[in-house]
């Protein structure tokens, strides 16, 4: 926002306050003595103090908001985390000042009150399709893959390569990410934390160890910013609706408009792996028809090897997932020891070779 419009925020006082509102002066605390700077190029993080009457009694009120900038503030949807959070949480401690509302600015320039809500929701388009998962159950079941399931995995290749091929600038922002995939509470530490602690053989060691080696690959990929690019984000089977032949729909994209590619390519070919698992206690065979024929692709599209040295720890993260007793439940411990094996061994790999997968499911 680079203008406060003072007329809207009279509205929004006089909505609040159920009442006539004159406004007074507004200006920021912090012994700033020019009120211009305020309705002019005012920037979020500026404590404003409003001065204002209603009904003839004199009342103060400042209106906060959050700057943007690293430390996980770069975009709105951060920033709004946080003044929610403060508006839940300041009225609930004895001697805080109190919260009176939480608002929005919107692109028209007027300002809403959001501070009686309870849940967020989002009003999507309907699609039609088939989630691209029964594809792979199919291929379980059948034990082959037809001509149209590598049409498929050629076009989901190529869709990644040409989202991947818009880059951005921001050597910050690449960090977070990087940061965010060893720490976040969705990513590999989150994960972690919902394996249970008791188990025979997914000790807390071997989960630990696994944490230890995602911190040294932090340190290699926060040097690698030109490799920041737009990103689905959560892209795999059960985010993919199909319909006839090739036309597909991507859902949920929720993590993000920017990220390290790899991590796209790791969220769907974690699953060819995992798929396979599933069908032969070993990946041979359509899934790894399918694995391998989705590399060769995208790596033709991009020429980007340096993606192979990087998604290593991006497929420790989803197979961590997959591996998950709390996600999938439903399978055997000989395969869920394979997914964990991976999750381990790729670490200690300088790169992906997409032809030499075989021996990362191993114990070590």
């Amino acid at each position: 926002m680079s203008e406060l419009n003072e007329k809207s925020l009279q509205t929004y006082l006089e909505f609040h306050y159920d009442t006539p509102v004159n406004i007074i002066d507004i200006e920021p605390l912090g012994g700033m003595d020019e009120v211009e700077f305020l309705l002019k190029d005012y920037g979020y993080g500026t404590p404003l103090r409003i001065n204002f009457t209603s009904k003839g009694v004199s009342k103060t009120i400042v209106l906060n908001t959050v700057k943007p900038g690293p430390f996980g503030h770069q975009t709105m949807p951060d920033r709004a985390e946080i003044l929610l959070r403060q508006y839940q949480a300041f009225n609930q401690l004895q001697r805080h000042v109190k919260a009176l509302d939480v608002g929005a600015f919107t692109k028209s320039g007027s300002i809403i009150s959001i501070g009686d809500v309870e849940e967020l929701f989002l009003i999507t388009e309907h699609v039609e399709g088939k989630e691209y998962f029964r594809d792979l159950d199919r291929i379980k079941t059948d034990g082959e893959a037809s001509p149209l399931d590598f049409n498929r995995a050629t076009i989901l290749a190529e869709y990644l390569s040409e989202i991947h091929s818009e880059k951005h600038e921001d050597p910050k922002y690449y960090e977070r990410r990087t940061r965010e995939l060893i720490g976040h509470n969705e990513c590999i530490m989150g994960l972690m934390d919902s394996y249970p602690m008791d188990h025979d053989w997914i000790t807390t060691k071997f989960l630990s160890n696994i944490e230890k080696k995602t911190i040294d690959w932090r340190w290699h990929l926060k040097k690698l910013t030109h490799r920041l690019s737009t990103v689905h984000g959560d892209f795999h089977p059960f985010n993919i609706l199909f319909r006839k032949g090739t036309d597909f729909t991507a859902l949920d994209r929720s993590r993000g408009e920017r990220g390290e590619p790899a991590d796209d390519i790791a969220g769907l070919t974690i699953n060819y792996l995992f798929w396979g698992l599933l069908k032969d206690k070993e990946f041979k065979g359509p899934f790894k028809e399918l694995w391998e024929t989705f590399y060769e692709t995208y790596l033709e599209n991009t020429s980007d090897e340096e993606m192979l040295t990087v998604i290593p720890p991006y497929l420790t993260w989803r197979a961590v997932i997959v591996a998950s007793p709390v996600w999938y439940p439903h399978y055997s411990m000989d395969i869920r020891k394979k997914l964990l094996n991976f999750a381990s061994n790729i670490l200690y790999e300088s790169a992906l070779d997409p032809y030499e997968v075989d021996h990362l499911l191993e114990e070590k």
